[in-house]
């Protein structure tokens, strides 16, 4: 008890972000070290990175819905870069990895900031929260606390097979569970938790629209930012993705006639398996893009379901949590396929042109996400490549039509679809922008560094 009342009378007496080693702050849970970073205009920020906000998932809490973090013992050491959740590559990669980060210029809990809470992208598959992939240098110069959140990727974080084996959609969960940490936990930082704006890029976008929808994460946020991403894709989402979940088990070694002998070897697999066989789902020159995804979750007893219908049917409901929505693209969006494509026929490597106008029927609907199957699938096929290309083949000359088709199948008309539903039935205000602005810097260049256009992330730049 004495040692519990010097700790926080400790945290008091560092309740600012000074140029000062010993950055503390302390929740109900316990204390936290943090350390201190610069923003571009030279503020001084206090940062508290790879913050536990659940349970580790691992060992028997793997593909298991998140468990909320209880209180600890001593002080977290969060001065450090924290881990980033299972992908193919990067920086301290670690199956415990439920950790976000809280930056702020204000630890003074009396005076309360807007916070922002930012979903990288990836695809549901890559990229994290980590500091020095999206850092604070920007936000923080304008008086917000800005969190960034790591949730479980890939088959760790999505696996569905449509029953109680994999319900799905863990890593929103994920969300949802650290979106209350910072509603309970918030104001030590000097946040409102009574205003908060869910932001998110592409994969991250898709789970800002999701929240809006979800009844799991009602009264968490209250203004939403969309960047690039929205579920409301042409091929509706689906309730059983148990053929990826197969996939994915024959790839890391195991059964996949049974189940429950499935699910028990793969609870034994290496967890950086789960990131490096992600290669092999390719079935088209690096597509499709999206390979686990959300899905609409059937009624398991005793889970909780994060998404019960399809988004544009629960929007049309309009039982949703309504609150300001700003989404939009960017100019380009889509290119890197096209453009790498490009630079092999500079070289006199044409394959990708050859193939995909030799394979066009079958290939189109895994790369611009609608469904295979079926005439009317190949009718769209057909009515796709009129529509953009005429009677050409595809080629290094027309190449700018095969981005525009990326372009809008995978971003463009999935956010048209959102902000034409969402202005008719959200009761709050909904405003669309495009992202035009093309500067030095882009995230997709030719061989030359110059920039093929303004491409997904480009904005994230700034």
């Amino acid at each position: 008890m004495i040692a519990r009342l010097l700790m926080l009378l400790l945290c008091a007496a560092f309740a600012w972000c000074a140029a000062d080693d010993n950055v503390l702050a302390c929740t109900k849970l316990g204390c936290i070290k943090g350390s201190l970073m610069t923003t571009r205009l030279n503020k001084t920020i206090c940062a508290f990175r790879g913050i536990r906000y659940a349970k580790a998932p691992v060992g028997d809490r793997r593909f298991k819905v998140p468990e909320s973090i209880g209180k600890w013992k001593g002080v977290v050491d969060a001065s450090q870069e924290g881990p980033s959740c299972i992908r193919p590559a990067g920086r301290n990669l670690s199956e415990d990895c439920l950790a976000l980060n809280i930056y702020t210029t204000n630890l003074n809990s009396s005076t309360r900031r807007p916070v922002v809470v930012f979903f990288p992208p990836g695809g549901f598959t890559g990229y994290s929260a980590q500091s020095y992939l999206w850092g604070p240098e920007y936000f923080l110069d304008q008086n917000i606390v800005l969190v960034t959140v790591n949730y479980r990727l890939s088959a760790l974080g999505f696996i569905s097979t449509g029953d109680h084996h994999a319900p799905g959609n863990l890593g929103l969960k994920d969300q949802v569970v650290a979106l209350r940490f910072i509603r309970e936990h918030i104001a030590t930082f000097g946040g409102d938790s009574n205003t908060v704006t869910i932001t998110g890029y592409s994969a991250g976008g898709w789970s800002v629209v999701l929240h809006m929808l979800s009844p799991m994460s009602k009264g968490l946020f209250h203004q939403a930012v969309a960047m690039s991403g929205s579920p409301l894709k042409p091929k509706l989402l689906d309730g059983n993705m148990s053929n990826i979940a197969k996939k994915q088990a024959s790839f890391v070694g195991c059964p996949t006639d049974n189940l429950d002998k499935m699910f028990e070897c793969l609870r034994k697999v290496p967890a950086q398996e789960f990131g490096s066989s992600l290669s092999k789902f390719n079935e088209f020159y690096g597509d499709p893009i999206l390979i686990f995804a959300p899905v609409v979750e059937p009624k398991v007893k005793g889970i909780e379901r994060f998404l019960h219908a399809q988004p544009v049917d629960i929007i049309r409901s309009g039982d949703f949590n309504h609150v300001p929505l700003i989404t939009g693209i960017t100019k380009d969006e889509i290119v890197a396929t096209v453009l790498h494509a490009i630079e092999n026929s500079k070289k006199g490597n044409n394959s990708y042109f050859e193939d995909l106008n030799r394979e066009w029927e079958r290939v189109a609907p895994i790369s611009f996400q609608y469904d295979r199957t079926g005439e009317q699938s190949l009718n769209a096929s057909r009515e796709l490549r009129k529509f953009y290309f005429g009677n050409e083949p595809i080629s290094i000359k027309n190449a700018d039509k095969l981005a525009q088709i990326y372009a809008d199948a995978i971003v463009g008309w999935p956010n048209n679809q959102l902000v034409n539903l969402m202005a008719k039935y959200n009761k709050k205000p909904v405003r669309r922008y495009e992202f035009v602005y093309q500067g030095r810097y882009s995230h997709q260049t030719y061989s030359n560094n110059t920039p093929f256009g303004v491409v997904h992330h480009d904005d994230l730049i700034y």
